[in-house]
């Protein structure tokens, strides 16, 4: 079993400052990470998916272990369980999900210049399957490692590496 970083195991204590660090670590990049996702999540609110994915996190913290950074693919994968599920029950009400709030709204105002050429971002990741362009999303856009992505994903370490590889080749191919 894996020791949690002091990070961690102050936040199972629900130390609030540990969960703010949590937070200022892993919620933007969720919200851009979500945002990234294929065109047809689009109309799925980042915003809500990222709060639902954070109360899930925070009634389940005592289930992890590992430290802050492993937090991050734990967390992540928490909220693509919530999109799949979203699509599932959109699925079978043959319905859609609203819209909603700009993800935006949920980054601090120095943030959001950063992440202003994510429209972009999602056009170049949309040539790609989606298993790569989630991968890629993961490791490129906001920076989880390898181990992370994993995590996110549902998928073993070498399957993550082979996406990445098959991705950045298919984006180099269409950019030249």
């Amino acid at each position: 079993m894996k020791r949690d970083d002091a990070l961690v195991e102050c936040a199972k204590r629900g130390d609030p400052d540990a969960w703010r660090e949590l937070y200022r670590s892993h919620a933007g990049r969720l919200v851009v990470w979500l945002q990234s996702r294929s065109s047809s999540d689009a109309a799925l609110s980042c915003e809500d998916i990222a709060s639902e994915a954070w109360l899930v996190a925070a009634s389940r913290v005592q289930e992890f272990s590992g430290s802050s950074d492993e937090f991050a693919g734990w967390l992540f994968g928490i909220a693509r369980n919530h999109v799949l599920n979203l699509h599932r029950r959109a699925g079978r009400r043959r319905t859609e999900p609203d819209g909603g709030v700009a993800a935006g709204s949920l980054l601090a105002r120095d943030d959001i210049a950063a992440y202003d050429g994510l429209d972009a971002v999602r056009r170049h990741l949309a040539v790609l399957p989606d298993r790569e362009r989630e991968v890629v999303a993961c490791l490129e856009v906001v920076g989880l490692d390898v181990a992370g992505t994993a995590a996110a994903l549902g998928i073993s370490a070498t399957a993550v590496r082979v996406a990445r590889h098959r991705g950045l080749k298919k984006l180099r191919g269409a950019t030249t």
